[in-house]
């Protein structure tokens, strides 16, 4: 049954979810043409090509509508963001032996239809066409904006931080990773960071993908931050049960300062163990492991940007209240053992955050606040493929080192992390991230007390 999603002319964005009357979702992808020699219905003539998916990845229900899109032996292969498994968006077929469902487009008319199969005498039809935003919300124009724009803002104030600084075309990764943690002011952070995420994927489609510089230079002992009153972390005031719009704002303000230090968190571990070798077999990291790592960094660009741009719509900002630094402690007690930083940082703090985000929600929903639900349940998603990537390359570590991943997880918490694991836990995306039980369900977990 053919279904007519909307006018042609309105999909101007990248993917689409499209929901359907009986509840089913679909991902809609709009993806520059690869050949454009032998047009197709899923073709438009300017260069625009046209799939339709579902939208929950069939090995365990991944919102494939955030999955990376990558071109493979001429053909567009999505990449489900909680295990990485692949999916030819035309036919479904995986490398891993699993199909995901696709469904046939047509755009040779003025409008978008999907061909999605019903039984006799059922119906169904479009309930809404949701576009899906990948955009960090920045604060000023790029330096490739209009020339009027820029000449605006080159009188800037004495408040005004100005233009992020971009590196040239030679820089390496390391060179840019070393630029990003040195830069104090959050807004060009933000900037540089995601930036930073589009060349080096762009570069790894090309013949001339970005140079790593391994040991080529310092990551900062720490970043730099500015105009924040930082405490330590037990002089934190309580930020409330959410119920008032002083708790909502101090709630958003202590996630921000979080996700800022997540930004750091995951170029740092790019830059500082880009010269690991795994013990036996002398392995250095594939290029794959600094990809998913900025992909991580870009995420935590926006999600900063999304809570920033929300304290300003409730009539605050970010800096308007204290800061700790607890997360950096982290790294630096990590700083000399990459199993070590990935499980303390992806798979204790980071997969904290699936524990208590589903929380932090309920709160912001009962007080009407639908705004900020959407901003959490967009960095909740987020953070699930976050601590997959984690566990990911702990696993490949292990795999190459010929150990156990929960042992070596257990034994790193035992060294490095303050106090017990504590829960409740959130089962579900624990398991979802690839952390079954055995990394968190015993009472000996409790890691040893460090003074700061």
């Amino acid at each position: 049954m053919w279904i007519n999603c909307g006018q042609l002319s309105d999909f101007t964005q990248a993917r689409y979810v499209i929901r359907l009357t009986t509840g089913k979702k679909l991902v809609l992808f709009r993806l520059p043409t690869i050949d454009p020699s032998n047009p197709k219905v899923n073709e438009t003539n300017d260069g625009w090509s046209y799939y339709a998916m579902e939208a929950e990845c069939p090995h365990a229900g991944g919102p494939m509508a955030d999955s990376q899109v990558d071109i493979e032996d001429s053909a567009y292969v999505a990449s489900c963001p909680w295990h990485a498994y692949d999916f030819n968006v035309e036919t479904g077929e995986s490398s891993v032996g699993i199909k995901a469902c696709t469904f046939p487009v047509d755009v040779s008319g003025e409008f978008v239809a999907l061909d999605f199969p019903v039984e006799d005498g059922a119906s169904v039809g479009l309930a809404k066409v949701e576009p899906v935003s990948e955009k960090v919300k920045l604060k000023h124009a790029r330096p490739s904006d209009s020339p009027a724009i820029v000449s605006a803002a080159a009188a800037t104030t004495p408040k005004d931080p100005g233009m992020a600084k971009y590196l040239d075309d030679d820089a390496t990764l390391c060179d840019w990773a070393a630029h990003v943690l040195n830069t104090a002011n959050p807004e060009h952070k933000i900037e540089l960071t995601t930036h930073l995420f589009a060349i080096f994927t762009a570069r790894e489609a090309s013949d001339s993908p970005m140079p790593l510089g391994r040991g080529t230079v310092l990551p900062p002992d720490e970043p730099p931050r500015e105009d924040l009153q930082t405490v330590n972390p037990g002089a934190m005031p309580k930020a409330g049960r959410g119920g008032t719009l002083k708790s909502r704002i101090a709630m958003l303000h202590a996630l921000a300062n979080i996700e800022l230090w997540a930004i750091d968190l995951a170029i740092d571990i790019c830059i500082r163990f880009a010269t690991f070798q795994t013990e036996g077999t002398s392995q250095e990291l594939p290029r794959t492991f600094f990809h998913d790592w900025l992909k991580v960094a870009s995420d935590e660009a926006k999600h900063f940007s999304l809570l920033r741009t929300r304290l300003e719509e409730l009539g605050s900002g970010f800096g308007s209240l204290p800061v700790h630094h607890s997360l950096w402690i982290s790294a630096t007690e990590t700083a000399y053992d990459l199993r070590a930083r990935i499980s303390i940082i992806a798979l204790v703090h980071e997969a904290r955050g699936l524990d208590v985000n589903p929380m932090t929600i309920e709160k912001f929903r009962k007080a009407g606040d639908a705004d900020s639900v959407q901003s959490l349940e967009v960095i909740h998603n987020d953070e699930i493929t976050h601590v997959t990537t984690g566990h990911r390359w702990l696993t490949w570590i292990c795999a190459q080192e010929g150990t156990d991943p929960v042992q070596v997880f257990r034994s790193n918490v035992q060294k490095h992390f303050r106090g017990p694991i504590r829960g409740p836990f959130n089962e579900e995306a624990r398991l979802q991230a690839g952390m079954d039980k055995r990394y968190y369900e015993n009472p000996h977990i409790a890691g040893e007390v460090i003074a700061a």
